[in-house]
């Protein structure tokens, strides 16, 4: 059965081509102009990945608004913003929303495709994991299961999106060893540049410091990557 995407973009020319570049690798495409057109169909029923662009219409902000109104629907629907827009404050805005990967027009396809093609990977090994018996890892404060992708601190429950969760727990299989940002992708499978790895590391601490304002254990090694903090283990 061919992988469903979702395309929200605006402006007609660029919808077709799209449209059209993903139809010829195999892909079912259902385009949408605007955000409300598109969140009408989406929660009667999720696609396998959401592609979104930042401005829709005469709403500047509308595919942050529709980011966030679909990781309320699913907290494992793939996300990649598709935009024109390439400052870091929009990309990291962008990533604190939950999606998955931020991506500029000027990308070429091939590399686009080769992302979309790698979380769509990653959600179909994620379902097969779910059908096994849970794997529980505890360190410390730590606990992550990463059958159910659920993560608690000191008990308390953090919130990560799937690229998250698998960079986290990249970190915490070998605690104390560092990881570096290409280990990383691999364990998320997905294809990031340094500055989008960065972003997420610096939101999985975020997240953890709302639950524990002291959190430490994931630590940065200058120029080779990160380390979950062996004193957590």
């Amino acid at each position: 059965m061919k992988k469903h995407l979702v395309l929200i973009e605006d402006d007609p020319g660029i919808r077709d081509n799209y449209r059209a570049a993903f139809e010829r690798r195999g892909y079912r495409v259902s385009a949408y102009g605007t955000r409300a057109s598109a969140y009408q169909a989406l929660r009667q029923a999720l696609p396998d990945l959401a592609i979104i662009d930042v401005g829709l219409g005469d709403e500047p902000d509308g595919g942050f608004t529709l980011c966030q109104d679909l990781r309320g629907l699913s907290a494992t629907l793939p996300i990649i913003f598709l935009t024109a827009r390439d400052s870091d404050i929009d990309s990291v805005h962008g990533l604190r929303l939950g999606a998955d990967d931020y991506v500029t027009k000027d990308m070429s396809l091939d590399h686009l495709l080769a992302r979309i093609t790698a979380l769509l990977r990653r959600a179909e090994a994620w379902a097969d994991a779910a059908r096994k018996p849970d794997e529980v890892l505890q360190r410390g404060r730590l606990s992550l299961n990463a059958d159910r992708m659920t993560v608690a601190w000191n008990q308390c429950p953090v919130e990560l999106t799937v690229t998250e969760f698998w960079m986290l727990h990249a970190l915490v299989r070998h605690p104390g060893h560092v990881r570096s940002r290409e280990q990383l992708m691999d364990a998320a499978s997905t294809v990031l540049d340094d500055n989008t790895v960065t972003s997420h590391i610096k939101r999985i601490r975020r997240k953890f410091t709302q639950v524990d304002p002291h959190f430490d254990a994931i630590q940065t090694a200058y120029g080779m990557g990160y380390r979950w903090h062996a004193h957590e283990a």
